[in-house]
């Protein structure tokens, strides 16, 4: 496979509904797309790197910077049989993993497409149907809050998710408790408590919760540790795991029972992979969590969420839940008994929308080989 020439899309899509957590409100996402000319055929990918430097050091235009001087480069004029060349033809560059998984998930679909493959079936998936939950972010009211989770339940996903913070937590699972006594509920934190909260943090055992997802510092193993020896809800580790190292060192430190693995934060397929890997040796069960993806990475999102350690619904649901259209059709779409069903097209599994795209995107740039200085 030879990598021709890279193109960058910057989209704004409207968000259906704000999506709030502890960093903020969110009303349209600025979403980077890669679009990699591999043997003359498109074959595309997602950079899940938000607005801010929020959520990780990442953002959208220090990605579009590193793809652009420093990554791109790399690839390009390359011949490469296999998504897993990727990470080490990018290695020379530290961190910038989101910027990374959106350039080597793009080489991971066309290898499922020259194979002619699906994607989840060349990832090493098991799963032809896969559990869906819902991420809900925190509302005007707690009113506002209980209506939307009588609509997802009604929907069919099983498992719901609050993103929570100070004075937007014990309350709120006490009422959807009071109302939902049985559902599986998790909640996440995004990072916003301290060692300080321990004891405000014990209440939350009351609740007979799934988990709680990255309590603490975004990057602590030793704290959530602490922690969890002191909880009898399992902790979840997301922004912490990097990698499969740092899934291992967290595993063995007893910071967590749990790991949500985002393709998009740890740096592309093949990371992800190694990461559930160790998960599963250790008998960590893994699930996928969402980063309001447009249709590219939520397909992508699907594709791996069919491996055989994501064993807890995770949060790729249905893409109505956030656009008006989406750009990849068929709509990704999940059933009333809370799944998603993953048929054997090769590839993605889900053809684009190009009119859609076009209208949407904010920027473009095209890179090609002759306009690469670096290699």
């Amino acid at each position: 496979m030879h990598i021709e020439s890279i193109t960058m899309h910057e989209l704004h899509m409207p968000l259906v509904h704000f999506f709030e957590t502890s960093f903020g409100r969110t009303t349209e996402r600025r979403v980077l797309l890669v679009e990699l000319k591999i043997d003359g055929v498109s074959a595309w990918g997602e950079c899940v790197a938000g607005e801010h430097p929020y959520y990780s050091e990442e953002s959208l235009e220090t990605a579009w910077y590193v793809i652009q001087d420093e990554l791109a480069p790399a690839l390009l004029g390359r011949d490469i049989d296999s998504g897993r060349e990727v990470p080490g033809l990018l290695k020379r560059v530290r961190g910038h993993r989101m910027a990374k998984a959106a350039l080597e998930n793009a080489v991971w679909e066309a290898e499922a497409e020259s194979k002619g493959v699906p994607l989840w079936n060349l990832l090493g998936g098991v799963r032809r149907e896969i559990a869906c939950g819902v991420s809900l972010g925190i509302q005007n009211s707690i009113e506002q809050l209980l209506h939307k989770i009588e609509e997802e339940l009604a929907a069919g996903y099983q498992r719901i998710k609050l993103k929570c913070k100070p004075e937007w937590d014990l309350k709120v699972f006490e009422r959807v408790r009071a109302r939902w006594p049985q559902i599986l509920l998790s909640c996440d934190a995004n990072s916003v408590y301290t060692l300080d909260d321990v004891e405000h943090l014990k209440e939350f055992d009351r609740f007979n919760l799934l988990m709680i997802e990255q309590p603490l510092w975004n990057d602590d193993f030793y704290f959530h540790a602490a922690l969890q020896k002191q909880l009898k809800t399992r902790i979840c580790l997301d922004e912490a795991i990097h990698h499969a190292r740092s899934a291992r060192a967290a595993i063995e430190l007893g910071s967590c029972g749990i790991i949500n693995i985002k393709v998009g934060r740890v740096g592309g397929f093949s990371e992800a992979i190694a990461i559930h890997d160790v998960a599963a040796a250790n008998n960590i069960p893994v699930w996928c969590g969402g980063m309001l993806e447009s249709g590219i990475g939520r397909a992508h999102n699907v594709a791996l969420s069919t491996l055989p350690n994501f064993s807890l619904p995770g949060d790729v649901s249905a893409a109505k839940r956030y656009w008006k259209e989406d750009i990849v059709e068929p709509e990704i779409t999940v059933s009333q008994k809370g799944t998603i069903t993953v048929g054997d097209k090769a590839g993605r599994g889900y053809e684009l929308r190009p009119d859609l795209i076009e209208r949407l995107t904010a920027r473009r740039k095209t890179i090609s080989q002759a306009a690469a200085v670096r290699v």
